[in-house]
């Protein structure tokens, strides 16, 4: 069997939910391997899509965010897409509140098209129905799609409509540093 041309899609909002679950960070490094091992793996690129927060609406410093989306692009290789939180005001009964959203999915969508013909799988790192569609597409077009979740955030269309999908919190090995709560800066 030839080495299969594998190109990864990871929501990271939605991984870490995962990570949260898990209490650790996932490691990239052994993730990709495993991929690699799993597939038969020959020719694999990374897309890492991300939404982060506007300067000063957090009492913690972005620098740490911003070298680790650095390590992925230039240490690991990804093809990092980033872009700011929209702060949208939501109205109720009890007056104004802000909401955050950083909703990936469109962007996800196009990569995932806009390279169809570079790869023979692909694997999501998302538990979003809204996929189901490209996923449907991919697989009409002679894709092999998989889908890695948690199965606390994986829709089902989205897990039985795939060529198959992966709980990532039973993978071994995938697993890296323990996350730990973020110290308030002084």
């Amino acid at each position: 069997m030839n080495p299969q041309r594998i190109f990864i899609f990871i929501d990271a909002s939605n991984l870490w939910e995962a990570q949260k679950s898990k209490g650790r960070f996932l490691d990239y490094i052994k993730t990709i391997e495993y991929i690699r091992g799993k597939f038969n793996g020959g020719t694999i690129k990374v897309f890492y899509f991300t939404a982060y927060p506007r300067e000063g609406t957090r009492d913690y410093s972005l620098d740490g965010k911003h070298k680790f989306f650095t390590f992925l692009e230039k240490g690991l290789k990804f093809n990092v897409t980033k872009k700011k939180l929209k702060r949208i005001s939501v109205f109720d009964e009890n007056g104004e509140t802000i909401e955050e959203k950083g909703n990936m999915d469109v962007e996800i969508t196009i990569a995932a098209m806009h390279n169809i013909k570079e790869y023979d799988m692909a694997i999501f790192f998302t538990g979003d129905s809204d996929f189901l569609p490209l996923v449907t597409y991919l697989k009409n077009n002679n894709k092999k799609v998989f889908i890695f979740s948690s199965k606390n955030n994986i829709s089902q269309e989205l897990r039985f409509g795939a060529d198959d999908y992966q709980d990532i919190l039973d993978i071994k090995n995938i697993w890296g540093k323990e996350l730990k709560h973020r110290e308030k800066l002084k």
